[in-house]
């Protein structure tokens, strides 16, 4: 499975036995970060003009890709 950005980040600098004394403040960060792809490829989708059988929406690409919701 893919990570995003924020994922990686939180490996590398955060230990997992003290990730849920800030695990709102990662959720957010998280939701951010999935919100900005999925408006990007909303975006890359409308430049691109595809053919409507051939389009995904910005969410089902960021399931897809990263396997969450």
């Amino acid at each position: 499975m893919k990570q995003t950005a924020i994922e990686w980040l939180i490996d590398q600098l955060i230990p997992k036995d003290q990730h849920e004394g800030i695990m709102d403040i990662i959720q957010e960060a998280k939701e951010m970060e999935k919100q900005q792809i999925i408006d990007a490829y909303k975006v890359g989708k409308f430049e691109a003009k595809l053919p409507i059988e051939e389009q995904t929406t910005g969410k089902q690409y960021y399931k897809e890709t990263y396997k969450q919701d």
